[in-house]
């Protein structure tokens, strides 16, 4: 439901709740782990794991060496990574030779607020204008119960 660019700053999201039920993991195979591309990504990963290196030394560094030394630590990075990728994945012999993506599924998704925005989170999805909530005096306590979903 599109409630519109004003009416989403009107939600206050530290009452919401968002609970699913039956939730499975779902792992989706997008592909096969060779030994080249693990030294391919082993190699990425050490590059960037050098440029920090290199830009933390050169801080320290004169400014003519700047330059050098920041590209010898990405391309050492980069070799020591691939060396490890490669060999981290050939030590395994096959035992996990695919990359995937994991998400999240669930049966039903319940969206709950907490009892003293019941009326203000029913009054935007129906469209109307939003209901002020009472300011309160003092401070909510806990809730003994859980936050009641709104009704639909």
């Amino acid at each position: 439901m599109n409630l519109g660019k004003q009416r989403l700053v009107d939600i206050q999201v530290e009452h919401v709740s968002i609970v699913g039920h039956n939730v499975k993991i779902v792992e989706q195979v997008t592909g096969r782990m060779t030994n080249g591309r693990a030294a391919g990504y082993g190699a990425a990963t050490g590059a960037w794991f050098g440029l920090l290196i290199g830009l933390l030394f050169g801080l320290l560094a004169p400014t003519p060496t700047w330059l050098w030394l920041l590209l010898w630590s990405l391309v050492l990075g980069a070799v020591w990574g691939a060396v490890f990728g490669f060999v981290g994945h050939w030590v395994t012999r096959g035992q996990r030779d695919f990359f995937s993506t994991q998400k999240l599924e669930a049966e039903r998704w319940d969206v709950m607020v907490d009892a003293d925005q019941l009326l203000r989170a029913q009054s935007l999805l129906s469209g109307g204008a939003p209901a002020a909530s009472p300011a309160p005096a003092t401070p909510p306590a806990e809730p003994s119960a859980p936050p009641a979903p709104p009704a639909v």
